[in-house]
C-alpha cells in the first residue's frame, strides 16, 4: 500500500519535477517506489504508467482527484516537450542536409542583388540575379577574384568581394534554410488568389525559389501570391540565383535605348527637320534604338521596322528611359510566322475563327501549357499555339504610315479628308458605349462621330453599320471605307476605317485606345462603302 510517508516524499519529488520543467528540463523521470511496487513504471514521455495506476482502485483510494489532475498534466506536459523536441530534430536534421549539400557554399551578401555575368567583369553580359542571401555552389576562382558559380539552374560569374564562404557560410545557410516553393515547370502563374479563376500576378520559371507562407487546398502561399502545388516541389532549402527578370529583359532588345515620351503619337520622319517627310508615328511611350544625334535636335532612332528621325525632346534617355521601360513593358505575343491561326478554345481540335498577322503584337491575356490566350480588341480575345509566338515582355514600337496627300480630284480629296480627321484623334481612349473622339469612343462610336463630322449619318452599332452602303472586295477598298470583324460565334463586334497603306484606324480596346493596326490583324468578314461614291 501507498503510505502517508510515501506520500509525503512523492509530493516532494512532483514538486521539484515541475521546478525543473519549468526551467525546459525535458528529463525523464520514475515515479517513488509506492508505484513500483504497484507494478507501474512511469515514463514523463509516454505516461503509460501513471494513467494504467490512476485507473485502479488503489489509485483512486490513494491519490486525490487534484493530485490525479496534476500527474496526467505533467504528462501531457511531458508527451508534448518530446514531441516538439521530435519536430526540432526533424527539422535540424532538414536544414543540415541542406547546408550539407553545397560542396563549396558561397552566401551571397548585398542589400539588393548581385547580377549574375556570363563571363568575368563588370562589362559581362547580366544572364541573371541573385538577391541577398542567396546560395552558389562556387565552381571555381578567378585571378581577378570572381567567382564561377553554379545556382538556380545558371552558371556563370560573381564579383567574390561580395561573397561570403566556408565555415561563415554554412553558419549563415543554417538559419536561411526555410521551406520553399521550387518551380518544377518552365513557366508557372502566380495568381492573387488561390484558384485558376483568379488573376495572374506575375510568373515563376523553373527552378526558382519562393518562401512559403502558408498552404491551402492544393495551393501554396508565397509573398506575392498563390502557387498551384501540383507544379512546385516544397521543401527546406536556400534561395539562389533566378534567371534575369524577363520584364527586364526588354533592355536587351536595344543598345541605346530610347522611349517616345508624347501623350499620342511622335512623328517618325525621313529628314532631322519639321518639313521631313512623315514615314511612320511611334506610340505613346513606345521604344526604339537611338542611332545618332544630330546637330539640330534630333536623333536617328530605328524602332520596328521604320528607321527615321524623331525631335530628341520627346524621347527620353538614359535611366529615364528604362525606369518608364519598366513601368510600361507589357507580355506579347510576338507572331513568327505570316498567318496564325486563332481558335476558340486552347486546343489543336477547337474551331479556327479568325488568323492573326505577323505585323502586330497582341497583349497576353492568359497563358497555358502550350497555348497563349490574346487581346484581339475590347470584345474578343483567341487563343493561339506558343509554337508559333514568342511570349515576352516587349514595349510598343513605331508603325509605318504616310499620311495622305489631298490630291486635285475632288472624290479622292474627300476620302483624304476624312481619313487625316480620323487620324487627328489617335492616341485618344477607349470607352465603352463612348461618341466623343477626345474623351473617349468604342469602336462604332469613333466612325460614326468621324463619319458625321462630314454630313454622313451612320447608327451607334457595328452590326447595324455592316449593313449600311455597299459590300465590297479587299481589293476595291480605298481610303474612308468600313471594315468589319466578327466575334468566335461569327456575330460582328467591331469595326475599323481603312487609311490606306494596308491599315486601318479604329477604337481596339481600354488597353490600347484608338490606335493603328494592320487592316487584316484578325480576320475581316465585310467591307462597306459608306461614302457611296
Amino acid at each position: 500500500m501507498f503510505d502517508m510517508k510515501d506520500k509525503k516524499d512523492y509530493r516532494v519529488r512532483l514538486k521539484k519535477a515541475r521546478k525543473r520543467r519549468r526551467g525546459k528540463d525535458y528529463e525523464r523521470y520514475l515515479l517513488p517506489g509506492a508505484l513500483v511496487l504497484a507494478g507501474v513504471i512511469l515514463v514523463g514521455a509516454v505516461g503509460i504508467g501513471i494513467r494504467n495506476y490512476i485507473s485502479t482502485g488503489v489509485g483512486k483510494a490513494t491519490l486525490s482527484q487534484t493530485e490525479r489532475l496534476a500527474i496526467e498534466a505533467s504528462t501531457s506536459e511531458a508527451l508534448a516537450a518530446s514531441k516538439a523536441k521530435a519536430e526540432e530534430e526533424r527539422i535540424d536534421s532538414e536544414k543540415q542536409a541542406v547546408v550539407d549539400s553545397y560542396n563549396n557554399l558561397g552566401i551571397v551578401q548585398v542589400s539588393g542583388y548581385l547580377n549574375v555575368r556570363e563571363q568575368p567583369g563588370t562589362e559581362a553580359d547580366i544572364i541573371g540575379k541573385m538577391q541577398g542571401d542567396s546560395a552558389c555552389e562556387i565552381l571555381e576562382e578567378t585571378e581577378d577574384g570572381w567567382y564561377r558559380i553554379s545556382s538556380g539552374g545558371l552558371e556563370g560569374y560573381i564579383d567574390g568581394q561580395y561573397v561570403v564562404t566556408g565555415e561563415e557560410a554554412r553558419k549563415l545557410a543554417y538559419d536561411l534554410a526555410v521551406p520553399r516553393a521550387i518551380v518544377q515547370v518552365d513557366n508557372l502563374n502566380i495568381r492573387e488568389q488561390p484558384t485558376t479563376q483568379s488573376n495572374s500576378v506575375g510568373q515563376g520559371l523553373k527552378n526558382e525559389r519562393y518562401e512559403v507562407i502558408g498552404e491551402t487546398d492544393g495551393w501554396v502561399q508565397i509573398p506575392s501570391g498563390y502557387m498551384s502545388k501540383d507544379y512546385v516541389q516544397v521543401e527546406y532549402a536556400l534561395n539562389e540565383a533566378r534567371k534575369l527578370d524577363v520584364k527586364a529583359m526588354v533592355f536587351n532588345m536595344y543598345n541605346n535605348m530610347g522611349i517616345s515620351n508624347v501623350d499620342n503619337y511622335l512623328n517618325v520622319r525621313a529628314e532631322p527637320s519639321e518639313d521631313g517627310e512623315i514615314i511612320g508615328k511611334m506610340p505613346s511611350k513606345a521604344a526604339g534604338d537611338i542611332l545618332e544625334t544630330t546637330d539640330n535636335g534630333w536623333y536617328k532612332i530605328q524602332s520596328g521596322k521604320i528607321t527615321g528621325y524623331v525631335s530628341s525632346q520627346y524621347i527620353l534617355t538614359g535611366q529615364a528611359a528604362k525606369d518608364e521601360a519598366m513601368k510600361e513593358a507589357e507580355l506579347m505575343a510576338i507572331v513568327n510566322t505570316d498567318r496564325l491561326n486563332a481558335r476558340t478554345e486552347p486546343s489543336t481540335e477547337a474551331r479556327i475563327w479568325t488568323q492573326i498577322s505577323n505585323e502586330e503584337r497582341y497583349p497576353v491575356i492568359n497563358q497555358l501549357d502550350g497555348w497563349v490566350e490574346i487581346e484581339l480588341d475590347e470584345d474578343s480575345t483567341a487563343f493561339v499555339s506558343t509554337d508559333f509566338v514568342d511570349v515576352r515582355y516587349a514595349l510598343s514600337e513605331a508603325i509605318k504610315f504616310s499620311p495622305l496627300e489631298e490630291e486635285a480630284n475632288a472624290e479622292a480629296s474627300f476620302r483624304t479628308q476624312v481619313v487625316n480627321y480620323a487620324l487627328q484623334f489617335l492616341g485618344n481612349p477607349y470607352v465603352w458605349g463612348g461618341t466623343s473622339l477626345t474623351n473617349g469612343a468604342d469602336c462604332s462610336g469613333f466612325v460614326m462621330s468621324v463619319y458625321a463630322h462630314f454630313g454622313i449619318s451612320l447608327p451607334h452599332y457595328s452590326g447595324s453599320q455592316a449593313n449600311m452602303g455597299r459590300g465590297i472586295k479587299s481589293s476595291e477598298m480605298r481610303p474612308g471605307d468600313l471594315i468589319f470583324y466578327a466575334n468566335s460565334s461569327g456575330t460582328i463586334n467591331h469595326v475599323a476605317m481603312y487609311i490606306g497603306n494596308g491599315q486601318v484606324v479604329h477604337a481596339a480596346s481600354a488597353r490600347s485606345g484608338i490606335k493603328i493596326s494592320t487592316w487584316n490583324y484578325r480576320t475581316p468578314v465585310r467591307i462597306r462603302n459608306v461614302i457611296g461614291d
